[in-house]
């Protein structure tokens, strides 16, 4: 059996006394996508710059394709990333932000006007200047430089905040796709009605792990992502919600 494309192996990172992970371990696997699930704060962005080695553990793993994501060979081909702090400079244009990644990237400008297609920015917006792009222009933007390489590996950090309802649409089968091609998508988000229309897996993450399977396994076909989340993460709430 290959190993999954991604596996946290009892990831924990403390900065001081505060836990911001602890303890995590689930995998995601080719095929699928996998909804990485939790509250502000409950330690998503930090699993997710973990594993692309941005923070370091303080103890256990994360791994991509096998390995600590610097050891990964042609690993910003193989990975695309979303998430804040990564974002382009506000002063260029959208089509100098992408010409500057294809470069780096070594991609053929000839893919950046497709991409653009691809993510619903035309001509015009490619021309604008990213400080007067909208919030989900940006996130579009951001999902074309993510794809830039045609990668097997996409991990997004709240990709549909912003997006109007087509946009969110949109994204789903944007996901929906790149994993029935074989390829890996581990996608953080809190809007969990949204992505339970989007994922194949759930791990539900509170700084540690609370759930990770599949989705069916999780709401068992009756229950809603919602209700099964708050169930695991507040029960203390649970009767506050109608029957």
């Amino acid at each position: 059996m290959s190993a999954p494309t991604v596996a946290f192996d009892g990831f924990t990172r403390r900065y001081g006394d505060v836990v911001a992970a602890d303890d995590v371990s689930f995998s995601a696997g080719s095929g699928r996508v996998t909804g990485l699930v939790g509250r502000n704060g409950a330690g998503k962005s930090t699993c997710l710059r973990g594993l692309l080695g941005l923070v370091a553990a303080t103890s256990g793993s994360a791994r991509v394709f096998g390995a600590a994501y610097p050891d990964v060979p042609d690993g910003p081909r193989r990975v695309g990333v979303t998430m804040d702090g990564l974002g382009a400079q506000p002063r260029l244009r959208g089509e100098q932000h992408l010409r500057i990644a294809a470069a780096r990237l070594g991609v053929e400008h000839a893919r950046l006007e497709r991409l653009g297609a691809t993510v619903g920015l035309d001509r015009t917006a490619l021309r604008r200047r990213i400080k007067n792009y909208s919030t989900g222009m940006r996130q579009r933007l951001a999902l074309a430089t993510a794809l830039l390489t045609d990668p097997e590996l996409l991990v997004l950090d709240e990709p549909t905040n912003g997006l109007d309802p087509d946009g969110v649409r949109w994204v789903r089968r944007l996901l929906r796709g790149f994993a029935a091609e074989g390829r890996t998508v581990l996608i953080a988000s809190h809007h969990l009605a949204e992505l339970e229309q989007a994922v194949d897996d759930v791990v539900v993450l509170d700084r540690t792990v609370r759930f990770a399977g599949p989705l069916g396994e999780l709401t068992r076909g009756t229950a809603s992502l919602e209700d099964r989340y708050v169930e695991l993460v507040h029960p203390d709430r649970m009767e506050e919600m109608p029957a």
